[in-house]
Order: C-alpha cells, then structure tokens, then sequence
C-alpha cells in the first residue's frame, strides 16, 4: 500500500466495514480480513462492538421514524386542507400512541 497516496487507516476503515455489513460476501470478508492482517490491524472486539453500533443506530433510526410519523399527524390534524376522515385517523392514531 505504500506510495500508492492512500491513507492506512481509511483504508482499515474501508474493510472494517466490510466486515461489519451483512450483505457482503463470505469471500469479500475473507479478503478484508486477509488484508486487514497484512497491514498489521488486529480488529478483535471491534467488529462486535459495530454491531452493537449498528444495532443502536437502528434503534435510534426506529425512534426518530416514530417522532417523524407523530408529528405528521398532528400537522395532519392542524391542516385545513384535510379531509374529517384523514384527521380522525390521524386522532386515534395518536390516542393509542399517548400523544395528546
């Protein structure tokens, strides 16, 4: 990897990731890791602790989905343009949500 201008520790990065995703394959994670131990990089615990990142990435993405989707009902709710029906959804909607 020397003098080809390319930064190690993007590039450690680069295959860290392909280890840590799900939709790569069984050969390319072989070849990342085959890599990753030519340049020295011992990931141990690390693609563990991705996954525990990825996971509260999720999370966090779930929740903010949820806040997005309360939030356009109550613009539904507020919108003269709507109709009663799409506004009476949008009430029990957020009365099993607990929003008021």
């Amino acid at each position: 990897m020397s003098g080809t201008g390319k930064n190690p520790a993007h590039v450690a990065a680069g295959l860290k990731g392909v280890l840590a995703r799900d939709n790569v394959s069984d050969e390319a994670k072989a070849n990342a890791q085959h890599r990753l131990e030519e340049m020295g990089v011992d990931i141990g615990d690390e693609i563990s602790e991705s996954k525990h990142h990825d996971h509260a990435r999720q999370k966090y993405d779930d929740v903010k989905n949820e806040n997005n989707v309360i939030g356009g009902h109550k613009a539904n709710l507020k919108n003269p343009n709507t109709s009663e029906e799409s506004k009476e959804h949008s009430r029990e909607y957020l009365e099993e949500a607990e929003i008021n």
